[in-house]
């Protein structure tokens, strides 16, 4: 039997708000009928739209919240305004007390892993949480993190990174030992920054749990060269969002060609399972989902976006993960860390310190 698992969701969160929430909430209750979500926000907005999933409306409760974050939001200010009142709060303090296992917000990124990070703290030993996304590659998907909460991350947080990204690794990919690699600007020992050349020497000389690749290189990423890229939340924002760019286009091409005279069209005609394959491996809804790893707790953030289908993959990953003791696991291997980070300078330059 599947023990019950509760979602917390941020019914406010995102471009659409309520109708593609709950859209998203039905599509994964039906993968997952065990589940049951508790909705935060605009309580007459919510009920509107459970009245046409019913389905999704006997597995809910309503939380009533009068605040919403806004995406233009800045985090500070989503703090001092939505702080303790607002559907994206109410949905991670859920999590906090222990009446949801994760929770899911398709709302502003920022303000979203600043309340995390103020009501879930991070794991003992864990200095900075580290976003992270899984993205389709060559071989099959890679972890790549961090993607956008941790600017100029020292080799200690790096470190860290590496071992929660392997955790998760080993969940989603069924993987004992899954490859790690550091993203620099070349493989020689000599390239890099010194946080990323110092953390690739920790790395090294550990007994951690992982299987070390060493550095790899931008287009190592699309290769799928390693199961885990780590990097840090500047350049990882950026490398995800040429990702998706250079998929729309590359779909934009492929549409444009396909249409462009009679003898493509009917060549499309012939192909088309093939591009309906190639469009659900690229379609970014699949891949939806980035998880914060680090804090004493689950919180999946959505592409603001999503529809929903989107949705539901962010859901599908939350249950994933929850259902797996994620955190107990990243716990249990930062634990292993021990000393191995002890004698690594932690130091950072006033340019690291302004950027955090």
């Amino acid at each position: 039997m599947v023990r019950e698992l509760t979602i917390s969701l941020d019914g406010m969160g995102g471009d659409i708000g309520p109708s593609v929430i709950v859209a998203g909430a039905e599509i994964a209750h039906v993968r997952h009928p065990e589940i049951r979500f508790i909705l935060f926000g605009d309580e007459a907005k919510l009920r509107a739209e459970l009245e046409k999933s019913p389905r999704v409306a006997d597995a809910s409760t309503i939380v009533h919240t009068d605040v919403a974050i806004s995406m233009d939001d800045k985090p500070s200010q989503a703090l001092r305004r939505g702080r303790k009142t607002s559907s994206m709060w109410q949905a991670i303090d859920a999590v906090r007390d222990g009446r949801a296992q994760a929770a899911v917000s398709a709302g502003n990124t920022g303000a979203l892993m600043a309340m995390a990070k103020v009501i879930l703290k991070t794991l003992p030993n864990v200095e900075r949480p580290a976003l992270t996304a899984v993205i389709p590659t060559m071989r099959s998907e890679s972890v790549l993190l961090d993607v956008g909460a941790t600017i100029g991350p020292d080799e200690k947080q790096l470190v860290q990174f590496a071992v929660m990204g392997q955790a998760y690794a080993r969940i989603l990919f069924g993987m004992e030992r899954p490859s790690v690699g550091l993203l620099n600007v070349g493989e020689e020992e000599m390239k890099g920054t010194e946080s990323v050349k110092a953390a690739a020497q920790i790395l090294r000389a550990s007994d951690l749990p992982i299987r070390f690749h060493g550095f790899v290189e931008g287009d190592d990423i699309a290769k799928g060269t390693v199961d885990v890229v780590v990097t840090d939340g500047f350049t990882g924002n950026i490398s995800l969002k040429t990702i998706e760019g250079t998929v729309r286009l590359l779909v934009s091409y492929l549409r444009d060609a396909m249409s462009r005279t009679i003898f493509t069209k009917i060549g499309y005609f012939f192909a088309q399972t093939a591009f309906t394959m190639l469009r659900a491996r690229l379609d970014p809804n699949e891949h939806n989902g980035a998880l914060f790893l680090g804090l004493n707790g689950l919180v999946v953030k959505s592409h603001g976006g999503a529809d929903a289908a989107g949705i539901a993959s962010a859901i599908d990953l939350a249950v994933d993960v929850a259902s797996a003791g994620l955190v107990d696991r990243i716990a249990a291997d930062i634990h292993l860390l021990g000393d191995v980070t002890s004698g690594a300078a932690s130091e950072k330059s006033p340019a690291q310190e302004e950027a955090v």
